[in-house]
């Protein structure tokens, strides 16, 4: 057909379209997605129509046959009026037979001979056309992707298409013609196929579901996918089978993992203020998540909280840590050993630079230099490793290192600068842990140099203590004991608790014991000791950071034992009751009245005296050691009770049954400070007590001096009769002149000669340098002199005065020679 014939049929096609098209708007759509057919002969004439030509344009086949094509169209765009022949494809617009105009794509081709050829069009709505081609754009595009796996599944899921290239997997799981068992190992395949028929079933398609999943040839290894799958159907709405697409989903399942580790690194390490501890929590984190086995090495130094070298080798190194702990270790790495030291290397000058390390098995080889010294440090198939300095604040205090072995992935750099932000949290966390290791060695040491010996040995008791710091990373606290020998064979005893934790708290004990010790040695009364005591504790307070007044302050207990009266007299400042152990088994507390908190000055104290058979067990400690989180203090202080009773034995050394309580009162470290004091008592016999009432008379003294020659003499002591006979005269004469009746003279003999004389006066005694002309005021002054030391208590109603003479190869008790108490200076 030439120009001018296509021209003609345009012309003729536009007066002719009356007799094919009927009224209507033009421009109008009308359902059809099929493809449309027809055959022209070489003058452009239609010789066939197909049903499908009828359904696009509305003309039966005896409206169009025999009549040109042209009258069928609407317009020719300037291409294809300008055509010589039939143009193989293009775009024109039809008339359908109601009147309006449809927008149709074509192609032609020739068929039959060369004589008598002719000419076949398919035609079909122009929107379908391109919607077709768009989808096949995209099916190609999808189809192209490396981690795209489509496949399409009948209806008995073997699969009948796919992008996948035939004989290989290359990350891909299924193959034309094959089923999902013939490429993944069974239990993965019977769960992908229980969802795809789950899909074909129902026709809710799933969407992004992540599946795990191991090739049949290589179960040990898996792989993950994301899967989204829906149901294909025919034109009447049955199911035909499955479309699948199944995308590799490693890196960010990779990410995913990498994310949950940083959070999991995070939450786990750090928690703990223990080096140990904490370098575990971070290997536990790390294997086998990261790598199948993870060691952590650590200075030594670092363990005992102090700053590591600059330089960190193998020689100075321990393996602090391992994971998993129950894995097969080469025989050079055990938990608590040190590492061997490695030759210089490039990869180690990384390493010194902060930088980690990954290297594979041969290239270690290489750098160690030594195949034995490298089976004797590298588990067994490993093939990757990354070692990781911990470097926090300046120093580096060690090393991660990450082992993979047998079918795991070697170690990434993307995995490198993950393990770098892991070991930079995680060195911060053993940094923290190995100051306040050091900090809280240090105020435990302090708080060690300030208590007195762990057992004591005078004539009125036999103690032992005991001090056991927190456990909870609270730091030591101020708790303390004491066991305090006083004149007249007397023993006081002390237990106490400083608020607040670490070094201020040490020291504020420190001050406290140091006052006890001072105000002991004035013989007060407890209840009168305990109110001086507060109003230190009120002076600290005002000393004290305005932010910090009102954290200081304490509880004390103190109490004084008389192995002569056999009597115990305590008060209590906010502090637990003492608790007594009779040599008969039977224990009880002490029913104190407890007075306030040494925080509060201005209110009484009361004292508590009760009697106390010699044997018995007297126990003071702090509250560190009857509260603990599941029990309060009442069930604390009968899980004590019924501790002592079992425990307490005369038979026993009381070190060893201090160490008993402990073992059975502290089954985990405790939160809070905890002290514990043990006074087993002993009483003076009453031969080695004499007592004589004094006459207020001073022909007293001469029979006075009668009576302690005789005692004496009784006593076999001899050697003491002069200076005794000089004492009692100046101490008598001064009772009869300056005090008030009733008085009385008291001896106690044990390794030492007591000599007392109390006179219902509160003058305090006064010792003075007489001048020479001055006829008195020298009793005082012979009295030190003559003993070995002095001094002067009062009681509520009296006031005794007291003097003390070594008694000549008698031993003294160990504890008690040279104890805390100090002599008077010679005058």
């Amino acid at each position: 057909m030439d120009i001018e014939n296509v021209k003609n049929a345009c012309s003729a096609g536009a007066t002719g379209s009356a007799g094919l098209s009927g009224s209507g708007p033009s421009g109008g759509s009308h359902a059809f997605d099929g493809l449309a057919a027809a055959v022209l002969d070489t003058r452009g004439a239609v010789v066939r129509w197909t049903g499908t030509a009828q359904d696009l344009t509305g003309f039966r086949a005896e409206e169009v046959c025999g009549r040109p094509v042209q009258e069928l169209v609407a317009c020719f765009p300037d291409d294809l009026s300008r055509a010589a022949k039939m143009p193989m494809s293009g775009r024109v617009r039809l008339w359908h037979q109601c009147g309006d105009t449809i927008d149709v794509t074509f192609r032609t081709t020739e068929v039959g001979g060369s004589g008598s050829a002719e000419i076949l069009v398919l035609a079909a709505p122009t929107h379908h056309v391109t919607h077709h081609e768009q989808g096949a754009a995209l099916l190609r595009a999808l189809s192209a992707q490396s981690g795209i796996t489509i496949a399409v599944h009948d209806t008995n899921l073997t699969t009948v298409q796919t992008n996948a290239t035939p004989g290989t997997l290359d990350g891909r799981p299924v193959q034309p013609g094959a089923r999902l068992s013939d490429v993944l190992c069974a239990k993965d395949a019977e769960h992908l196929e229980a969802v795809l028929r789950q899909v074909l079933e129902t026709g809710a398609p799933i969407v992004r579901r992540n599946q795990q999943v191991s090739w049949r040839h290589d179960p040990a290894r898996q792989h993950a996918l994301s899967l989204s799958a829906f149901r294909l159907e025919d034109t009447r709405g049955r199911p035909t089978g499955v479309a699948a697409l199944y995308i590799d989903n490693a890196d960010q399942m990779r990410a995913r993992r990498h994310l949950d580790l940083a959070r999991e690194v995070a939450e786990r390490v750090g928690g703990s203020l223990d080096v140990l501890r904490t370098a575990q929590d971070l290997a536990d984190v790390l294997a086998p998540a990261f790598g199948d086995f993870v060691a952590v090495g650590l200075a030594h130094s670092v363990l005992d909280g102090d700053e590591p070298a600059k330089q960190l080798d193998g020689g100075n190194m321990c393996s602090a840590a391992l994971a998993p702990a129950t894995a097969v270790w080469p025989a050079g790495i055990k938990r608590g050993e040190s590492i061997p030291p490695l030759p210089d290397h490039p990869l180690r000058r990384s390493f010194r630079r902060s930088e980690p390390v990954v290297v594979g098995l041969d290239d270690f080889i290489a750098m160690v230099g030594d195949p034995q010294l490298v089976e004797y440090l590298v588990p067994k198939d490993a093939h990757s490793i990354l070692v990781a300095p911990l470097h926090a604040r300046g120093f580096t205090l060690g090393a991660i290192t990450a082992w993979r072995c047998g079918r795991s992935d070697p170690f990434t750099e993307d995995e490198a600068d993950l393990m770098k932000q892991i070991a930079s949290r995680g060195a911060l966390a053993i940094d923290n842990a190995r100051r306040y290791t050091r900090e809280h060695r240090a105020a435990v040491a302090l708080q060690q140099s300030l208590l007195p010996p762990a057992t004591t040995d005078t004539p009125a008791a036999e103690t032992a203590g005991v001090y056991l710091p927190a456990g909870s990373g609270a730091g030591s606290s101020g708790d303390w004991y004491d066991a305090i020998a006083l004149p007249s064979l007397r023993v006081a005893l002390v237990a106490g608790d400083v608020v607040g934790h670490g070094m201020p708290a040490s020291a504020t004990m420190g001050r406290l014991r140091a006052a006890i010790q001072t105000l002991a040695d004035l013989e007060l009364e407890p209840d009168e000791l305990l109110t001086r005591l507060a109003d230190l504790i009120q002076r600290i307070a005002a000393e004290a950071p305005t932010g910090e007044r009102d954290i200081v302050g304490g509880t004390c207990l103190y109490a004084v034992y008389d192995p002569v009266t056999r009597r115990c007299a305590m008060a209590s400042a906010g502090h637990p009751p003492p608790v007594l152990v009779r040599p008969d088994g039977s224990v009880e507390a002490v029913d104190i009245s407890p007075g306030p908190p040494l925080a509060l000055s201005g209110m009484p104290y009361e004292t508590t005296v009760i009697d106390v058979e010699p044997g018995s067990v007297l126990a003071l400690y702090t509250d560190g050691l009857v509260e603990r989180g599941d029990r309060d203090m009442g069930q604390g202080l009968q899980r004590l009770a019924e501790a002592l009773a079992a425990s307490c034995r005369p038979d026993r050394a009381l070190d060893e049954t201090v160490q008993a309580l402990l073992a059975d009162l502290a089954v985990q470290a405790p939160r809070d400070d905890a002290a514990l004091l043990l006074a087993r008592t002993r009483a003076v016999p009453a031969a080695d007590t004499a007592h004589w009432e004094i006459p207020a008379d001073l022909a007293a003294v001469s029979k006075a001096r009668e009576w302690i020659s005789r005692q004496l003499t009784m006593w076999g002591l001899d050697d003491l009769l002069f200076t005794t006979e000089l004492i009692v005269s100046e101490l008598v004469t001064n009772a009869i002149r300056y005090g008030r009746a009733p008085m009385d003279l008291r001896l106690i003999r044990h390794h030492v000669l007591v000599c007392e004389v109390t006179d219902s006066s509160s003058t305090q005694p006064r010792l003075r340098r007489a001048r020479i002309t001055d006829e008195g005021g020298r009793g005082l002054f012979l009295v030190a002199q003559l003993g070995g030391r002095w001094g002067c208590r009062h009681g509520q109603n009296s006031k005794t005065i007291w003097s003390e003479q070594t008694i000549q190869d008698s031993p003294e008790p160990t504890a008690y020679r040279g104890g805390s108490r100090q002599r008077h200076p010679q005058l």
